[in-house]
């Protein structure tokens, strides 16, 4: 079962007990020193908050994961498909290097221990996976424009391609995210997901306009891949419904924090 931890700073995923050689999460709005639309745990630094505050944010949820050594790696998102494998050179690589390397990349893998992979939603969706014989782990943005172009299907493709995993190794967790019941969009929207071969029964529904389902539509496409159904760990808590607690940009405005969904093999040390 998922729980708020105690400080209610982060919701700490089912998949950490059942398999305690990883920490999976996603950050509350609580706990945090940022204010106004980014109160109070935002770590994104491309939503106009100020640096100060996202780095002290970002103490503040190094100091929740397990271990003294943990380092969070998180990409600049641009709603696309690109995958970027984190490794051994890319933790030697100077800043600079890492800053371009992790420029329009919206899902990252790795199979290092201590590294937290972490990518940023206010109502787009995070897909964490698992590859629990392997070792190896991916964190997803997966908004609708993501959602669409398979971004999930892509990372997965990339954990077989590089380090030989099988689906039915993986488990996976789909967090906070906008519900089909506030995800309104237009025909063209409904049309870019029938186009791109979706079984549009499942995830749109009709009311005075479209409404799609992002949850279901990152289910299915776990599904097929490959990843067995009671693989999948579903959150349920739409951001728009419960922005109190989680960040969502449609109540909110882009100019307001993020949520951040992270996922590590953990460090012994």
């Amino acid at each position: 079962m998922n729980r708020i931890n105690g400080n209610k700073e982060m919701l700490e995923y089912g998949w950490n007990k059942l398999y305690p050689d990883i920490f999976c999460f996603s950050t509350t709005r609580h706990g945090g020193c940022s204010v106004g639309e980014y109160a109070s745990l935002n770590c994104n630094e491309y939503c106009g908050d100020t640096m100060e505050h996202v780095l002290r944010n970002r103490e503040i949820v190094l100091s929740l994961l397990p271990g003294k050594t943990a380092r969070l790696v998180m990409p600049h998102q641009t709603h696309g498909c690109e995958v970027r494998v984190i490794d051994a050179p890319f933790l030697a690589a100077d800043t600079d290097t890492q800053k371009r390397e992790l420029e329009g990349v919206d899902a990252l893998v790795t199979s290092l221990k201590g590294v937290c992979l972490g990518i940023s939603t206010a109502d787009c969706i995070p897909v964490l996976c698992y590859d629990t014989k392997r070792q190896v782990v991916a964190a997803v943005h997966a908004g609708w424009r993501g959602t669409c172009g398979k971004i999930v299907s892509r990372t997965l493709q990339t954990l077989h391609q590089t380090f030989g995993t099988e689906m039915q190794d993986v488990v996976a967790c789909i967090g906070p995210g906008i519900s089909v019941e506030a995800f309104e969009v237009g025909d063209e929207v409904w049309k870019q997901f029938a186009e791109a071969g979706f079984d549009m029964d499942r995830i749109a529904r009709r009311e005075d306009k479209w409404h799609i389902d992002l949850w279901e539509a990152n289910r299915w496409l776990l599904l097929n891949e490959g990843v067995l159904p009671h693989h999948i760990e579903v959150s349920g808590i739409c951001t728009w419904t419960q922005h109190m607690d989680f960040f969502s940009a449609r109540r909110q405005g882009i100019a307001s924090g993020r949520i951040l969904s992270g996922i590590m093999i953990k460090d012994s040390l």
